[in-house]
C-alpha cells in the first residue's frame, strides 16, 4: 500500500495541513491501519470545509471504497461502501424512481462523510438529518475491531458516530433508506420577503412544505435588512410534468460542472460593489417572478453550485471561511439581525443562506430547533476577526457552529455550543481508546 506525505486542505482550502495520505481500496485494509497508526482520520471526497478530515498525522483516503453492495426495491434500502458519492446514488437510482432522503448543498460528498457530519438539507424541519435515514453502519473501531451499529444495535456508538466527524472510528459501509419519487423535477415556489421578519415568517409558513430555504441579501441595510427569496419545493408528480417531460420524467438535465473556475481569482474580485450588484439583480429578478410555481430539475434546485466546477477558487489562493451557525428559535430574531448588521457594515458574504431546522439526531449533530445562517468570506486576518465577533453573538444566543464547516472556532465557542454533548462524546472516545489513535486537526484544536 503506497503512502505519501502531502499538504492537504478541505473544500475551503483553509487551513492546510501536512499529513501522510494513505489511499484505501478494500475494507479489510482499514482495521490493520487502525492498529498500527496514531493520529489518524478518514477522508471521503474532501468536502468538509475546514480541518475535520485532515489527519493529525495520517489521513485515510476512502474514495476507493466506492462499491454498491445491495438494493431492495420494495423497501428502498441500499447498502453501499463508505466512499460512494451521493452523485453515484442519484445517477444509479433516480432513473429507477428513488432519491436520497436527505441531501446537503452538494452531491459530491461520500456516504461516510454524510454520516460523519450528519448532513442536513432543505427538508430538515420535516425529515431530520442524513443519519435519520441510516438503517445501520459498519465501523472500524480504534483498536481495529469491526462493529455493526444502528438505532437498535450498539445504539450509543451509532448516536456518537452521527455527527461525530469520524472521531469514533472509520465508517466502512452503511445501509440507507432512499425515498420513492415519481419524477426528477421539483415544483418550486419563490416568495420574495422584504426584510428579515418577512423571511422568517415565510420560512415558518413553509414548515409544511417538504423543502424550504432562503437566500439572504446580506448587504441590505435599514428597512431592507435581511431581505430574501424563500424557495419552497415539492417533488413533482408525473401529472405535474406531463406536458414538460412526458417521455422522460425522471431525467431532467442534471448539469455537472460544465462551467469552471480555471484559476484562483484575485482577492479584490469579491467586493462590496460586485456582491451588492449581484444581490440587487438576483433579488429583483426573484421578486419579479415571485409567488409563481415553476418546475426545476433536481440538480439546480438541490445543488446549484455543483454546476460550477472548482467554485471554491472564486475566493482566491488563500481560501475561504464558512460560518454556519444555528440559533434557537426564542433568540433567533435578535441574533440574526445583529449578525446581518455586522456583516453588512464589515464585509460582503458571497453566499448567505437561511433555513429552519428541527431537533438534532446524533450526540454531536449540529442542528437545534431554530434557524441556521450560512455565510462565506475570503480567508483573511480581518475576516477571521469578524467571525470571532459573530461567534460572540452566537454564544450569547445559545447557538453553535457546524463542525463540518468550521476551520477556526475557539474551544470556548465550541464548549458553549456543545456543552454536555461534548463531555459525553469525549468520555465515549476515552472508553473506545480513540483520543490519540483517531485524531484530526479539528479534534486537536477543540480538544476532543
Amino acid at each position: 500500500m503506497s503512502t505519501d506525505t502531502q499538504t492537504i486542505a478541505g473544500w475551503g482550502r483553509y487551513p492546510r495541513r501536512v499529513t501522510r495520505l494513505i489511499p484505501v481500496r478494500e475494507e479489510a485494509a482499514v482495521a490493520p491501519l487502525h492498529r498500527a497508526e496514531t493520529g489518524l482520520i478518514a477522508r471521503g471526497n474532501g468536502r468538509a470545509y475546514g480541518d475535520a478530515a485532515l489527519g493529525d498525522t495520517t489521513t485515510l483516503a476512502l474514495g476507493g471504497l466506492d462499491r454498491m453492495i445491495a438494493f431492495d426495491p420494495e423497501t428502498g434500502h441500499l447498502a453501499v461502501e463508505a466512499g460512494v458519492l451521493l452523485a453515484d446514488i442519484i445517477d444509479a437510482f433516480l432513473p429507477r424512481g428513488f432519491f436520497p432522503a436527505v441531501v446537503p448543498g452538494t452531491r459530491y460528498v461520500t456516504v461516510g462523510g454524510a454520516i460523519a457530519a450528519d448532513v442536513h438539507g432543505k427538508n430538515h424541519h420535516g425529515a431530520g438529518g442524513f443519519g435519520a435515514h441510516v438503517e445501520n453502519l459498519t465501523l472500524a473501531l480504534p483498536d481495529g475491531a469491526v462493529r455493526t451499529c444502528g438505532p437498535d444495535a450498539n445504539a450509543d456508538l451509532f448516536a456518537a458516530t452521527l455527527g461525530g466527524m469520524g472521531l469514533t472510528g472509520t465508517i466502512l459501509r452503511a445501509t440507507l433508506r432512499l425515498r420513492r419519487v415519481e419524477t426528477g423535477w421539483i415544483r418550486q415556489r419563490t416568495v420574495a420577503a422584504a426584510d428579515l421578519d418577512a423571511a422568517m415568517q415565510a420560512l415558518e409558513a413553509a414548515n409544511g412544505s417538504t423543502y424550504a430555504v432562503a437566500w439572504i441579501d446580506c448587504l441590505a441595510r435599514g428597512a431592507a435588512r435581511g431581505r430574501a427569496l424563500v424557495y419552497r419545493g415539492e417533488h413533482a408528480t408525473r401529472a405535474d410534468v406531463a406536458d414538460l417531460a412526458p417521455d422522460a420524467p425522471l431525467n431532467p438535465p442534471a448539469g455537472g460542472g460544465a462551467l469552471a473556475v480555471p484559476l484562483d481569482l484575485p482577492a479584490f474580485t469579491l467586493n462590496r460593489l460586485s456582491v451588492g450588484a449581484f444581490n440587487a439583480l438576483y433579488y429583483g429578478r426573484g421578486r419579479a417572478g415571485g409567488n409563481r410555481e415553476t418546475l426545476v430539475g433536481w440538480a439546480p434546485y438541490f445543488f446549484p453550485l455543483d454546476g460550477i466546477r472548482d467554485w471554491n477558487r472564486i475566493y482566491g489562493a488563500r481560501g475561504f471561511l464558512q460560518h454556519q451557525c444555528v440559533i434557537p428559535k426564542a433568540r433567533s430574531r435578535a441574533a440574526l439581525a445583529e449578525i446581518l448588521d455586522r456583516v453588512a457594515h464589515a464585509a460582503p458574504s458571497f453566499l448567505a443562506v437561511l433555513k429552519l431546522l428541527g431537533p438534532g439526531g446524533g450526540v454531536m449533530s449540529f442542528p437545534l430547533e431554530g434557524y441556521t445562517l450560512t455565510l462565506d468570506f475570503p480567508a483573511s486576518p480581518a475576516n477571521l476577526a469578524l467571525l470571532d465577533s459573530l461567534d460572540t453573538i452566537v454564544r450569547a444566543a445559545g447557538g453553535r457552529l457546524y463542525l463540518a464547516k468550521d476551520a477556526r472556532q475557539s474551544r470556548d465557542t465550541f464548549e458553549a455550543g456543545y456543552g454536555d454533548a461534548a463531555a459525553r462524546f469525549r468520555a465515549l472516545r476515552r472508553d473506545l481508546g480513540a483520543t490519540d489513535r483517531i485524531a484530526s486537526g479539528l479534534s486537536r484544536r477543540l480538544a476532543l
